[in-house]
């Protein structure tokens, strides 16, 4: 079996098979087991060429826990997260929800929409309460249109339209209730943010019923336009390297390489040992069963027997409840910066796109003895162009690095605090066993002792 030595109550994150990272620990003591930030680092110096791997999406039944929690005192970061997240929200005029799924089957194509509930306070809005439905498509507009007019802004990601590979049916529960979650924290990263929340379209998006949105969306740039953006990118990106780039963007360039490489590595690495880990939670699930069994056939043994299959539900109960944080928190974060990371690769290249603009109207008025005049007004409206474009990326690079040092932050935190719940409770278990049977140990002794 694939989780065959481990025993209950062994560490998640040492379940890598990267060069260099023991697949199985030392049974049994939690104290030997390798740390997610440990694991994390480790994660870092394996070969980039790794075997394509499994995306999960997050298991809803996992959710459904028992407990055996033993009394913790809440860690210092608890208590700062706890109040970050009551005095935020007070200074918030525009509160997004994204629930109640529904699924739609026509003649041609079945989908899913949600229902998207505004309440807000500003002025600009005709009510302070609006609920409208809308399905991906429409977020995949909203997406393209706050490109369109803010092209060097990052805009947040979307979840992908496609299922990869070893993910579940894509209408099943499962799929569907990580899809709305993916979307409302779209939303809400837009809602947040201080230029995009404002966008007129992305007030459309809120507001309008479907056929308002349906009538709105016609309104949009027609193929020619669109044809005519495609092949200026085009050309754009034949000129070869920007002449005249900033030694900032150059810099944000090769940060993102990096950030891109290692992110992608440690989202592979934590599906696949978030799948073996799942693997070894069914097993441990039919492991204790099997002592129970035992002890009616082993009289003598048949208080031991029972105390272990009790001790292995207790961790197959904490281990549930730690995938389900892994689940919940680490690997849709880890996934979105992924996204993210594609996402600012492109905002780089359309800025370079302006600026290659710049330097061609700047060569072209090089070599003309004519038309200076007109040249030199192009080049001047480039100009404001470019300034505006660096301007709004610079502003943007600082807010979108502060709040992925936090989530990253937070999401590390997190996942060291469920590990210590997890170790500690387990901890505790195995430890009142040994108790008990160290109790009736000397019992026996003093029995036999009796004349």
């Amino acid at each position: 079996m694939e989780a065959e030595g481990r025993a209950p109550g062994s560490p998640l994150l040492a379940g890598g098979e990267g060069p260099g990272v023991d697949s199985r620990p030392a049974a049994g003591a939690p104290g030997t087991a390798r740390g997610p930030l440990i694991a994390a680092a480790e994660v870092l110096a394996l070969d980039d060429e790794e075997d394509d791997l499994e995306v999960f999406s997050k298991d809803t039944s996992l959710a459904e826990v028992n407990s055996f929690t033993p009394s913790m005192p809440i860690s210092p970061s608890s208590m700062i997260n706890q109040y970050k997240f009551e005095d935020g929200p007070e200074l918030r005029d525009l509160f997004i929800t994204v629930d109640d799924p529904e699924s739609h089957i026509t003649a041609i194509e079945t989908f899913i929409t949600y229902r998207v509930v505004t309440k807000t306070s500003r002025g600009e809005f005709d009510s302070s309460e609006y609920e409208v439905r809308r399905r991906y498509q429409d977020f995949l507009w909203l997406k393209s249109k706050l490109e369109e007019a803010h092209p060097t802004l990052i805009i947040p990601p979307l979840p992908e339209k496609f299922i990869m590979k070893g993910m579940v049916e894509r209408f099943s529960d499962e799929f569907i209730e990580t899809r709305r979650k993916a979307l409302h924290k779209f939303l809400n990263r837009i809602a947040d943010h201080p230029t995009l929340t404002f966008n007129e379209d992305f007030k459309i998006f809120l507001t309008a019923q479907a056929w308002e949105l349906s009538s709105h969306k016609k309104q949009g740039p027609g193929l020619l336009s669109r044809m005519g953006q495609t092949v200026r990118a085009v050309a754009s990106s034949v000129r070869g390297a920007v002449k005249n780039r900033p030694g900032m963007f150059t810099e944000i360039n090769d940060y993102m390489g990096t950030f891109s490489q290692k992110i992608n590595l440690l989202d592979k690495i934590a599906h696949r040992i978030y799948k073996e880990e799942r693997d070894y939670f069914n097993e441990m699930k039919e492991y204790g069963p099997i002592h129970t069994l035992w002890s009616a056939s082993e009289e003598d043994l048949a208080d031991s027997l029972k105390g272990i299959a009790s001790c292995i539900d207790r961790c197959c109960k904490a281990t549930e409840k730690r995938m389900a944080g892994l689940s919940e928190n680490l690997l849709p974060i880890l996934h979105e910066y992924v996204l993210y990371s594609e996402i600012l690769m492109g905002v780089l290249k359309r800025r370079d796109q302006i600026q290659g603009e710049l330097d061609s109207k700047v060569d072209a008025l090089a070599n003309r003895k004519t038309e200076k005049d007109l040249f030199s007004e192009e080049i001047g409206k480039l100009e404001d162009k470019v300034e505006r474009a660096n301007n709004a990326l610079k502003a943007d690079w600082d807010r979108w690095k502060q709040n992925m040092q936090c989530d990253m932050r937070s999401t590390f935190t997190n996942v060291a605090e469920n590990n210590l719940r997890f170790y500690e409770e387990c901890l505790a278990t195995w430890e009142s066993f040994l108790a008990s049977q160290t109790v009736d140990l000397h019992v026996e002794e003093d029995s036999e002792d009796r004349p």
